[in-house]
């Protein structure tokens, strides 16, 4: 967009007629379609008036280049950053795995603190089977609800073929580990007939899984770090 684009765009933005405009710069009506029809550009003397009367700046008038007022800046900020997070929509993808990382990590950690939790509570420190229970499956629940609500708000990227080929090879390991944890689930359960135990086989599946996941993310940042 030309000076003389960006005047007339300007005047119709604020509602003004040529003669208004030319009024409130004391000029006339036909200087004023010369410089929207880029007949001739405004005089030095008449730049600052201009700005001042279309409530932007040199650059936004001579250069097209619109500064964001402080004001506006930290709403977007503040749009952007909730409690001092970045909101998914505004992180790129790199971001988005470290991210992913720290909530893997910690969702595992959370899931290694019920698992003792419930076993020093129960056998060693003889606590009530049903409060530890409660509470054991309070922090399973709670890492388990941190991992979903991440990647419900992941936002979809293209992935790359490399990408792709990485999720598949990801997946298969993961079918892997799922099938060979079912069977010593089963194994294990028959031989000691403690089904209300064994049922944290599961828990342990899905930890190395998460394992598995994070490994890949990092091995994805390293190649695209390369």
């Amino acid at each position: 967009m030309n000076l003389g684009e960006r005047l007339f765009e300007l005047r119709k933005a604020k509602n003004l007629t040529q003669d208004d405009v030319a009024q409130k710069l004391n000029i006339t009506r036909q200087t004023v379609s010369k410089w929207e029809t880029n007949q001739s550009t405004p005089d030095f003397d008449k730049i600052l008036p201009l700005c001042e009367l279309y409530e932007i700046t040199t650059d936004e008038l001579l250069k097209g280049e619109k500064q964001e007022k402080p004001e506006e800046s930290n709403n977007n900020d503040k749009d952007k950053a909730k409690d001092g997070k970045l909101s998914y929509e505004n992180m790129t993808r790199n971001q988005i795995k470290q991210k992913s990382a720290e909530v893997i990590c910690s969702s595992v950690l959370i899931f290694l603190v019920a698992i003792a939790y419930a076993g020093i509570g129960v056998s060693v420190m003889m606590w009530n089977p049903v409060i530890v229970g409660c509470t054991f499956l309070i922090l399973i629940g709670w890492g388990v609800i941190r991992i979903v609500k991440h990647y419900m708000s992941i936002p979809k990227f293209e992935k790359t073929k490399e990408e792709k080929k990485q999720d598949k090879i990801e997946k298969q390991i993961k079918d892997i580990i799922a099938g060979i944890g079912t069977a010593i689930y089963f194994i294990v359960s028959f031989c000691t007939m403690a089904w209300h135990v064994t049922w944290i086989i599961f828990i342990i599946i899905g930890m190395i899984e998460g394992i598995v996941n994070l490994i890949f993310m990092i091995k994805g940042d390293e190649e695209n770090e390369e």
